[in-house]
């Protein structure tokens, strides 16, 4: 579980934006195939807000039916997946890696681990890439982010044309 404190995240782009106030429930990685094609990656981080402590304070997401009874939220601008919902529930899942501060809601759970992975074990003994030492180009990078920055803004985008 998560603190009671208000909760914001959003898209890469930032034309979607949430919030969710009170606990996030059920913090866990899903392993599901489902759950592997809608992140495009290995897992989904999911955790549950209270549809009532829940509110879309920018735009609106796209939705996919991936099941009869699952929709998926995205941005349709960037893509970033966003939400897994049962719509006749009183809860949405929040895909945690879109929420400003991911770091906040450690996972107490993982599900579907019949689709892990085999080789998740071995990550922790991989070489770690050191950290490139390229001014120029992170500078370049930083000076034409489009990205939204982690936290609520009052227009996105900022300045001119992005």
């Amino acid at each position: 579980m998560t603190s009671a404190a208000a909760l914001s995240g959003g898209c890469q782009c930032g034309a979607v934006r949430y919030r969710a106030v009170g606990e996030l429930g059920y913090p866990h990685l899903c392993h599901c195939r489902m759950c592997q094609k809608a992140a495009g990656n290995y897992f989904m981080p999911l955790a549950v807000a209270k549809r009532t402590d829940f509110a879309l304070t920018r735009g609106e997401p796209k939705w996919f039916h991936s099941s009869g009874i699952v929709r998926r939220g995205f941005c349709a601008d960037c893509g970033t997946p966003l939400f897994y919902d049962v719509p006749d529930a009183d809860f949405i899942n929040i895909v945690l890696g879109s929420l400003d501060d991911p770091d906040c809601v450690k996972p107490v759970m993982q599900s579907n681990i019949g689709h892990r992975m085999s080789w998740f074990r071995e990550l922790d003994a991989l070489p770690v890439e050191p950290e490139p030492e390229t001014p120029d180009r992170d500078n370049a990078i930083a000076a034409s982010n489009h990205q939204h920055p982690d936290h609520d803004t009052a227009h996105w985008p900022t300045g001119a044309s992005q």
